[in-house]
Parts: structure tokens; sequence; C-alpha cells
């Protein structure tokens, strides 16, 4: 559609600055406003079978009744309308329905900013100096928690029959509890699936005060619920009951700790300047050739380090039997379960999202939030890296039961 040259000429007479054409009471909105309206009318004219100014048709009752004002919330701020009516109120406008108040992707807007860690006060502040909106947080609050029906939504769909490797972490999140009125530390479970053809998908996410094997059971048991029926391999970070509940659910899933987590906790026993030597030593564990090789390793480790800390060794030996398939697997394989990229980039999106909150009124906010954070990290979609050669290793090590 092309607008005559003529018609602009007139539509900008009398413009001589950039706010008579884009102020609050410029030309641009103006122009919205009326065009609006005007759809609005020749809606009702659709509606009532005869043209404003005209007679009704014969016996026809419904007629035109006047014009009600409504105020829309959109970008270019308040935006104040008449809006048609009709005798019987049978007409229903599309353009803008009854009960609408907002238009022009402000509940996206809403959403974004909220997806961005802002709170209910910042994005008040946030939407009346860039639009001049004055908006209610009950609003915020309504449009937020419609992400709600998405988050079920999503935590409810199908997944794969198979994958390859399945991640679990948690993250400790500060929520407000309902009885005692108290924040407590809570603990968000994800799961992060490796697909077959190497690309990430968050498979759920899961809040709970207290894990242990009855819970973590119902984790597994809703995810073969919803189509899951073997993993591969299950990377965990040493959580209690785990191991168990993951093998009561796929017998056949191999079990493996997180070696990047075991570190972690191993140099949180040291002392600042002998970390990077403590870190070495544990290196030559988790890299040696063969599970013999890194028990021995392992051997000379407590040897050197347990005098001074006593702790790190027996860590290792407790969670032996969950470190040792490590050692099985080809390089390509043991690069993507030590480094754990992906569950590590998704921890970070979540953390910055998370990190401008004190605490969450409710575990419902932090779900929300930490959901349109995991619904950002997934677009990005990036596959995991140098798949292809780990894919051909697990077609030779799981035969069938990565094939089928």
């Amino acid at each position: 559609m092309t607008i005559s040259k003529d018609i602009l000429d007139e539509l900008l007479k009398g413009v001589e600055r950039p706010e008579d054409l884009l102020g609050d009471a410029g030309l641009m909105k103006e122009l919205k406003i009326k065009l609006m309206e005007r759809m609005l009318g020749a809606e009702l004219t659709a509606h009532l079978g005869y043209e404003e100014g005209k007679d009704a048709p014969p016996g026809q009752t419904n007629r035109r009744n006047g014009a009600s004002s409504k105020v829309l919330k959109s970008q270019d701020g308040e935006l104040p309308l008449a809006v048609p009516r009709d005798r019987d109120s049978s007409f229903e406008p599309e353009l803008v329905k009854k009960g609408q108040t907002r238009i022009d992707g402000i509940d996206d807007k809403i959403i974004g900013l909220y997806a961005a860690g802002l709170t209910v006060r910042d994005i008040q502040a946030h939407l009346l100096d860039l639009y001049g909106l004055k908006v209610s947080p009950d609003l915020i609050s309504r449009v937020t928690d419609a992400v709600l029906d998405e988050v079920r939504e999503w935590q409810t769909r199908a997944l794969d029959r198979m994958y390859p490797i399945v991640i679990f972490d948690a993250l400790r999140v500060k929520i407000r509890d309902a009885d005692s009125r108290t924040v407590k530390n809570k603990a968000v479970y994800v799961a992060l699936g490796v697909t077959r053809d190497g690309s990430r998908e968050v498979l759920g996410l899961w809040t709970a005060e207290n894990e242990g094997a009855k819970f973590w059971l119902s984790v597994m048991n809703e995810l073969k619920n919803r189509g899951v029926q073997d993993i591969l391999i299950a990377v965990v970070d040493g959580l209690k009951g785990f191991p168990e509940a993951i093998t009561a659910a796929f017998p056949d899933a191999m079990v493996q700790t997180c070696i990047v987590h075991l570190v972690r906790h191993s140099l949180n026993f040291c002392s600042w300047k002998d970390r990077k030597a403590v870190a070495a030593d544990l290196r030559r564990i988790y890299s040696a050739p063969t599970a013999d090789m890194a028990e021995a390793e392992l051997d000379a480790f407590e040897e050197k380090w347990a005098g001074k800390y006593a702790s790190i060794a027996p860590a290792w030996r407790r969670a032996w039997q969950e470190v040792i398939p490590f050692f099985g697997f080809d390089p390509a394989i043991r690069k993507i379960i030590y480094t754990t990229n992906a569950i590590e980039s998704l921890n970070r999106v979540i953390r910055k999202t998370i990190k401008t909150r004190g605490s969450f009124p409710t575990d419902e906010a932090a779900t929300k939030l930490i959901y349109l954070a995991i619904r950002k990290f997934e677009k990005d979609g990036r596959n995991v890296r140098e798949w292809f050669a780990a894919r051909n290793q697990f077609a030779i090590m799981f035969g069938e039961r990565f094939d089928a």
C-alpha cells in the first residue's frame, strides 16, 4: 500500500519540530488513534450492515449507540480511544477486544524486562521513563503469571525416547517459605539432556527444600512418564540418593560423578596459595588413561597431601564407584563429561538472571524467572562441541541402545 505525496504533504502541515511528529501530542500518535477509531467504525458498520449516517435495514432494531472511552497502553504511551457501541451490545470488535487494555507487544516488553532480572518496581520505572506508561504492579504480576501456563506446558511436554547424556545439577535460590515466612535456601534442580544429534535440551526443573532418594525417584518417574525410555550416561553431582534413583528407573544407565564438581569440592578445602598445586595433582587422577592408573595417582595424591588436606582423598574414594566409568570412555566423550560446558553455560545464564534478586516471594516466582532464563538459553541453540567424534564412540559403545 502506497500513501500519495499529496496526502503526506497535507498531514505534515504545521510539523516543524521532531516533537510535532513524534512527541506525546505529536502527529504519529494522533494518526494512530484516528486510524484505530476509523477501523473500529468500519468493524461496527460490517456488524450492523449499514454505513454511519445512513438508515438501518428495515426491521432491524440494533443501531449505533454513541461511543465509550477506552485508554490503551502502548509503546507510544497511553492512547485514548472512542470505541463505537451498538444498542444491544452484541458488537465484539477484533482490533481492540472487549477488556483489552494493552497493544503493541507491551506484554512482551514486560516479560522481556522481567526475564532480564528487573523487579516489578524496576519495570514500572522503565516503562514510565521510556514510554510514559503508568503500569500497576498488579498488571505486571498478571502478565508475568501468564508465563506459568507456558511453564506447565513445557514441563509436561513429550521427550525423546533416548538421551545419550543427561546432566543433573542444582542451584541454590533464596525463597520465602509460605508457612514460616522466613527466607530459606532451596535447591532448584535442572536436567539438561544431550540428544542423539548433539543438541542441548533442558528436560525440566524442580524445586525442593530437601532432596533424597524418594524425591529423585519421582523426578526419574516423571521423565519416564514423558517418554524417556533410556539414558546412556547420567552425570550427577554426588547428590544424596541420586544414583540409586537413576538405576531404579533406568537400570542400564551408567551413573557418572561430575568431575568438575568433585574438583571444585576438593579445592574448597585448600588455602589459596596451594590451589594451583592441588588442582594440578588432581588433574593427574582424572586424566589417567585407565581406572587402575587413576587409583594409583589417587594413592600418590593422598600420600602427598593427607597431612595438610586430609578430607580430599576420602571424598574421591567415597565417590569412586561413580568416578570409575569416566576412565572407560574415549577422550571425545570424556571431554564432554568433564568440562560439562553445556550445563555450565546454562548455569551462567540462570545466575546472571537471578543475581539481581535478593530472594523470591514464592516458588512460582523463582520458577518463572528461571524458566525465562532457560528459554533464552535454548534460543541460542548451539550443539555440544565436537559431538561428531563422540557420537561415533557412543554408537560403538552402546550399539542398539544408541541406534534404536
